[in-house]
């Protein structure tokens, strides 16, 4: 999937729309670019994974299904292997099958991997290699997470409602490069002992891809951008803000550019999270603080999020882990899954119009007062319900939602 600013501006989620979970429009015209053009049938490769993966699956499945025959077009999807559940079949957490797959298809649908059982398997043998290998193989640099305060989750933050209250946090996070993929790594021995070391790497190209995401994001927000590093003590760091100011100075005049060191960031968004419009960093740090403002919603599983590169299909999947300890027990949050395949069919698919009815049926859900587990609070006078219910629910949503025109 081509990166254009119409596409970015989508992706920034922007708050004012009257769909909680849509973007703004952009504005200014500019033609979208995306995976494949409009068409009535689509290849989509499902990546149901580990621990409570194959349980949200299914329940996307049929909420998919029910979209498909309200609509007239046809999602084609197909199961592949990624994870625990690739290397009990295969011997390895994403076979190259899998890889084809996934580059032949329009789109990706992941749903979570990883779990105890594969813990102490060595490196090459552990669930999340072979989600660093299809992000790496698949060019996926780029991962967007909202965190977007919904007014009927509101009371399942942890945190007082006049701290979360219309919080609204973009996090572009670079996702193929820094400690996670550089070089050397290992683990030797040294003088007698064990000492394992990473390397923290950027290439100024890096920074500069990611720093353009950002910026247009950003500038379709708020036009705020926040820039977090650890520049007083890592050189990586220096590179990164020496870089990311040239480029959102040169090329995005319209968004203010500020930075922040991680430990900062990390209390500033517990602090007073509302601070933020959007916020771009590396790899780890970014993997640390969109969980971090993921949960000032209340609950992983009510998130989103996308993974785009320069071309090919993007891979769109929820925040949250494989949570094995809940695994078939019919527990899980299906939600950020299915606003995942919404993200999926607005900017893989070009089906804006059918991404909001996803996103509409899961707001009228939530209106009902249907909730599982997570999102759950005591005395709240709602419903609490399973998976499987959860799913049933957004698809019955979907049948009794008119739709006006032809989509």
């Amino acid at each position: 999937m081509k990166i254009s600013p119409a596409t970015l501006a989508a992706l920034a989620l922007a708050a004012g729309s009257t769909n909680a979970f849509a973007p703004a429009a952009p504005t200014r015209s500019i033609s979208s670019l995306n995976a494949v053009s409009k068409k009535d049938t689509y290849q989509i490769t499902l990546l149901p994974g580990d621990g409570i993966g194959p349980e949200i699956m299914s329940a996307c499945k049929e909420v998919l299904g029910t979209l498909q025959k309200k609509c007239g077009f046809e999602l084609e999807m197909t199961d592949a292997l990624i994870g625990g559940a690739a290397i009990d079949a295969k011997n390895d957490p994403f076979p190259d099958e899998s890889l084809e797959q996934c580059r032949n298809s329009d789109s990706v649908l992941l749903s979570c991997i990883g779990g105890y059982k594969w813990d102490s398997n060595p490196r090459e043998l552990r669930p999340e290699t072979g989600l660093l290998k299809m992000r790496k193989e698949m060019g996926l640099f780029a991962n967007l997470r909202p965190a977007k305060v919904l007014p009927q989750l509101i009371d399942a933050s942890t945190l007082k409602k006049e701290i979360v209250e219309g919080v609204d946090v973009m996090c572009v996070r670079e996702l193929t490069g820094d400690v996670y993929f550089g070089t050397p790594k290992g683990i030797d021995v040294v003088d007698g002992e064990r000492v394992g070391y990473n390397n923290m790497i950027y290439r100024e190209s890096e920074i500069e891809r990611i720093a353009r995401v950002a910026g247009d994001v950003a500038s379709k927000r708020g036009g705020k951008l926040c820039s977090v590093d650890k520049a007083n003590v890592l050189d990586v760091s220096q590179l990164w803000r020496d870089v990311v100011t040239d480029i959102i100075t040169k090329e995005f005049s319209d968004v203010e550019l500020s930075h922040m060191y991680v430990d900062n960031a990390a209390m500033q968004l517990i602090r007073w999270p509302k601070q933020f419009d959007t916020i771009v960093t590396g790899n780890i740090f970014g993997d640390i603080l969109s969980d971090e403002a993921s949960m000032l919603v209340g609950s992983l599983g009510m998130l989103p999020s996308a993974s785009i590169g320069e071309s090919g299909p993007g891979v769109f999947e929820p925040c949250h882990g494989s949570a094995p300890d809940i695994a078939g027990e019919d527990k899980a949050n299906p939600l950020a899954l299915i606003l995942s395949a919404a993200m999926m069919l607005r900017y893989d698919l070009d089906r804006a119009e059918e991404a909001a009815l996803l996103e509409t049926a899961v707001e009228a859900v939530l209106d009902e007062g249907l909730r599982t587990a997570d999102i759950k609070q005591e005395g709240d006078g709602c419903k609490l319900v399973g998976c499987i219910e959860m799913g049933q629910a957004v698809a019955a949503q979907l049948e009794k939602i008119e739709v006006p025109v032809e989509v």
